[in-house]
């Protein structure tokens, strides 16, 4: 295990061909968007195929072929993370190619994401906003009727945890596929067209978190970004161990140094997917960062390196709400089953239960910006209902 740079991006650096030739396998498997059959049914299952094709004309010693197959294997721990998948294997190659990368650098906000809602928040009125209000149902398809409101019904019932209950005439449903697939049944009533149920069941959804450590010193150089975690005796062509309490750890695949550190400190944030990442929640703080302790000492070679003073980490999976961190298209599904989860109830109008969310966005799934875009889509889908040049005799509650 160790830490591995690739210094000099050129056709000389051994590790720069790998990182090449395993994003030239990757761009492949977004060729097969629009082949009637697949020859395996996973983006892993392909790779692992190229691969082990690729091994047979390697001419290096066996030692080195190891260490390659290892360095190779993070990186589908990197796809993994990505992907929010546990597997590679549970990720449906057909429809692979679908998902739309931006152009451009990856960057944050200074602030944190926070400050996203925060701004788009302030255009609201304050009243209009509500906290810790849990949903516990969506009732559709209905003649609701208020005291104060004599005369007007609406189809749509809003109930919340603490027995208040909302009326209106339409509503959006943003809440995480994670939290469909477990409430699905009960959270909407009458319950999901078959169609959309199968959606929900059918599409991937995974956990992939961060941890964060603080150090009282850093141990790395001044000029370090990250810090990439390569266990030696893993390949992606033999099947990983399933004990989750002794390995959960090997999950990891990188530690990114924050900066600057005038304003976040000495911190690493590692990352980690899939069953591993969900048993890390289960953990206590002492005992993540016990085993992080002995992950960065063996992979530094110092086993007298100081421990981290503090860790904080995300867990997506506990969260009742998220269950997860985002979507994929598993195996046995395809970009319909999202158009299918993006279609609004009833399917004829009037609309009254629209869809939005990260999940819901064919080509953009599992992003920001494809929750955000969804969003739009649905605003713009309420405002094509109601011609703004013609006066109405109720305005419409949403």
């Amino acid at each position: 295990m160790g830490a591995h740079w690739i210094h000099g991006p050129s056709k000389e650096n051994p590790v720069f061909q790998l990182a090449n030739l395993f994003s030239t396998l990757l761009d492949q498997t977004r060729e097969f968007l629009h082949v009637p059959q697949v020859s395996v049914p996973s983006v892993g299952e392909y790779l692992r195929k190229e691969i082990a094709q690729q091994v047979k004309e390697w001419t290096d010693d066996d030692e080195t072929k190891w260490l390659k197959l290892a360095i190779l294997n993070t990186y589908f721990k990197l796809e993994c993370c990505v992907s929010g998948t546990h597997s590679m294997d549970h990720v449906a190659l057909g429809p692979f190619g679908e998902y739309a990368m931006l152009p451009g650098l990856d960057c944050t906000f200074p602030g944190g994401y926070g400050g996203l809602p925060d701004c788009m928040l302030t255009s609201l009125p304050k009243e209009s906003v509500l906290f810790h209000k849990p949903v516990t149902a969506v009732r559709w398809g209905g003649s609701y009727r208020e005291e104060s409101q004599e005369g007007r019904t609406f189809p749509v019932q809003v109930e919340c945890e603490d027995g208040e209950r909302f009326l209106a005439d339409h509503v959006i449903i943003t809440v995480p596929l994670g939290f469909l697939k477990e409430h699905h049944e009960t959270f909407i009533d009458p319950p999901l067209p078959p169609r959309k149920a199968d959606a929900i069941r059918q599409l991937g959804f995974g956990t992939n978190n961060k941890i964060f450590l603080e150090f009282e010193q850093p141990f790395w150089p001044p000029d370090c970004q990250l810090i990439e975690v390569v266990w030696e005796d893993e390949s992606p062509l033999v099947e990983a161990g399933t004990d989750l309490q002794a390995s959960w750890f090997r999950k990891l695949i990188v530690f990114l140094v924050l900066q600057p550190p005038e304003r976040y400190g000495h911190v690493l944030c590692g990352f980690i997917a899939g069953k591993e990442s969900e048993y890390m929640e289960t953990l206590s703080d002492a005992a993540v960062l016990t085993a992080l302790t002995d992950v960065i000492r063996r992979l530094t070679g110092n086993p007298h390196l100081a421990p981290p003073k503090k860790v904080m980490r995300s867990q997506w999976h506990s969260a009742p709400y998220t269950r997860g961190s985002y979507s994929y298209v598993a195996v046995g599904s395809s970009g319909d089953d999202i158009d299918a989860l993006a279609q609004p109830l009833p399917e004829d109008a009037p609309q009254q239960v629209l869809f939005a969310g990260e999940a819901t966005h064919r080509t953009f799934y599992s992003t920001t910006h494809g929750a955000l875009l969804s969003g739009w889509r649905e605003a713009d889908r309420l405002l094509s209902l109601y011609d703004t040049s013609e006066s109405h005799q109720h305005k419409p509650r949403l």
